[in-house]
């Protein structure tokens, strides 16, 4: 048989196989080249083309930056009771990468819920590029919570919270004149702005890597944590502050006046317990209120004192050596001075008093013939040492200087007139400061409403420990005058029994002046100021009723101060001293 020619089938196939693993190879060796370049051009672009804008775009997409707000420090009155707290809050937050395409439905959510503006918002939820955008600061707990479910359940996203305190007044309306308030990012009124950097403290911040709008718990994060405000203490008696206030309402209410302000304030150390204005309003709903209600008038308000004024003339002539308080003075109908004619409250004949009964009477008349022996250079100098015509700088922004013209400059009338509180204005806090220098022992103190020390926004360091001193009268001269103001409360020889204190020695003066108006006049401006117990005094206190339907000092603002004193005086557990009171003779 003959023999079977060799078969070449296996190998064929061995090799056509080999052929096509190694066609494969190579094709999966040019597919990897060409995604190997293209990674290398984006990294060339990345790198070398523009490397900083791709950075941002890395930054801006991979990581967020959120505040961590700093807690506002409190506002506390001398025993440590809040009038101004930081309670807990939220902040409410969009990501408009998640709220643009339904944002018109989550605008109209917000807007009720929060009582946003609803177009503003709208632009806030379709903000192009960003991931992070403020809706609402500083809203209570419950509505910020409320307004982010009433989302959710609408079956929406991309509203979320964040801690943010919001400012509460616990005390409601008391010291709201003083303490201000504030808006949604900032300070607007009272201390409240004046100590804004000292309450403010410095926010914080978070940043940290996101993920489609999640945080990556293993990303790379930084925190600068929050430095928390200081609080700031005040001389304020929150207590005796709403005891004020009431008897302030219901003077100026039942006097039919327009506005008033009272002031307590400690003799020996010049610091404000209570300071009232009224009209006043909620500090927690500042917007219900007048704008014009919003400040304090105490500080703000100038107007001429009238003759309270009398006071500080007197003490100033008896120091000066110019009259006694027996100093007899025969005091005419009416007085003719440069064509002008100068007369009393009241319609009398001529009569004949001591000075202590010019003061007692306040008469205008007797106060401009005693007045006599001094030039307008000493008077002048005298009332500058009062305090007159220039800020106390306790703290207050807008406080007013008052006017005191320049000696140079005065008439004759002008002598006469500042001489019994006219052609000169005062703020509420300056004549109560000049009349407590009498009660004083004759030493100025400076006025107080912070304890301590605290530096305002403008640099001004102020507070009990930045407190001054000066003398202005001589001891004995403040104890006449304060002797001669005893017989104003007195029910026989004095215009204001009103304003005596059961079972203490008072002294005061009424003061009555006309309003200067737009270059004219129109209505008054009455008020009592004193301090008790009259031969060793502990408070002073002052009351202004500006335009009542009637009435004077001694009716109106008299009893006002009567019930403050006598408040602030048990309080205090200050005991009467048990001697006499003044029986300076009057008449001659």
């Amino acid at each position: 048989m003959p023999p079977r020619p060799a078969s070449t089938g296996p190998s064929l196939r061995r090799t056509g196989a080999r052929g096509s693993v190694q066609l494969r190879l190579r094709i999966g060796l040019v597919l990897i080249a060409m995604v190997v370049s293209l990674f290398a051009a984006r990294l060339v672009q990345l790198q070398g083309i523009d490397p900083g804008q791709y950075a941002a775009m890395a930054a801006e997409r991979g990581t967020r930056t959120v505040t961590l707000p700093a807690a506002r420090g409190d506002i506390v009155d001398r025993d440590g009771d809040p009038i101004a707290v930081s309670v807990t809050g939220l902040m409410v937050i969009a990501d408009p990468s998640l709220t643009s395409d339904e944002a018109p439905q989550i605008a109209r959510i917000l807007a009720d819920g929060l009582g946003v503006d609803y177009f503003s918002t709208l632009d806030r939820l379709r903000t192009d590029g960003s991931r992070y955008e403020y809706i609402a600061r500083r809203v209570p707990a419950t509505t910020a919570l409320d307004a982010v479910a009433a989302v959710k359940e609408a079956g929406l996203g991309g509203v979320y919270t964040e801690q943010d305190p919001v400012r509460d007044y616990p005390a409601g309306e008391v010291a709201a004149n003083l303490v201000g308030f504030m808006g949604t990012d900032e300070a607007l009124y009272g201390l409240e702005r004046t100590f804004d950097p000292l309450l403010a403290g410095e926010d914080g911040s978070a940043t940290y890597q996101v993920s489609g709008g999640n945080r990556l718990p293993r990303g790379e994060s930084s925190t600068v944590e929050p430095t928390d405000g200081s609080d700031l203490r005040l001389t304020i008696d929150r207590d005796v502050q709403w005891y004020v206030q009431q008897v302030l309402r219901e003077t100026v209410d039942g006097s039919g006046g327009e506005s008033g302000v009272a002031i307590v304030q400690d003799t020996r150390t010049g610091e404000i317990l209570a300071l009232a204005d009224y009209p006043t309003y909620d500090a927690r709903e500042p917007l219900e209120a007048d704008e014009s209600d919003l400040g304090s008038r105490a500080l703000s308000d100038v107007y001429e004192p009238g003759s309270v004024e009398k006071a500080l003339t007197m003490a100033a002539l008896i120091d000066a050596g110019k009259v006694t308080p027996e100093t007899r003075i025969t005091v005419p109908s009416h007085l003719e001075r440069q064509g002008r004619r100068i007369g009393d409250y009241w319609e009398h004949d001529t009569l004949r008093l001591t000075l202590a009964g010019v003061l007692a009477k306040s008469s205008n008349i007797g106060t401009v013939l005693a007045n006599d022996a001094f030039s307008s250079d000493e008077l002048h100098d005298y009332l500058t040492a009062f305090g007159l015509g220039q800020p106390t700088n306790v703290g207050v922004r807008g406080e007013a200087s008052g006017i005191l013209p320049p000696a140079a400059d005065w008439t004759q009338m002008e002598h006469d007139r500042i001489a019994f509180g006219q052609s000169l204005s005062v703020n509420a806090l300056q004549m109560i400061s000049a009349v407590n220098a009498i009660a004083n022992g004759g030493v100025y103190v400076s006025p107080s409403l912070v304890e301590g020390e605290a530096t305002t926004a403008d640099g001004l360091e102020v507070g009990t420990d930045t407190t001054t001193t000066r003398r202005v009268v001589s001891e004995e001269a403040a104890a006449e005058t304060a002797e001669m103001m005893e017989r104003v409360v007195d029910p026989d020889a004095g215009v204001a029994p009103g304003a005596q204190v059961e079972g203490y020695r008072v002294a005061g003066k009424t003061g009555t002046a006309q309003r200067a108006v737009d270059g004219g006049y129109d209505g008054t401006s009455v008020s009592f100021a004193g301090f008790a117990p009259a031969d060793d005094p502990r408070f002073t206190v002052y009351v202004v009723v500006h335009d009542p339907a009637s009435g004077g000092g001694g009716s109106v603002a008299g009893p006002a101060f009567s019930q403050i004193m006598s408040h602030v005086l048990r309080t205090y557990a200050v005991a009467p001293t048990g001697t006499p009171p003044s029986d300076l003779p009057v008449e001659w």
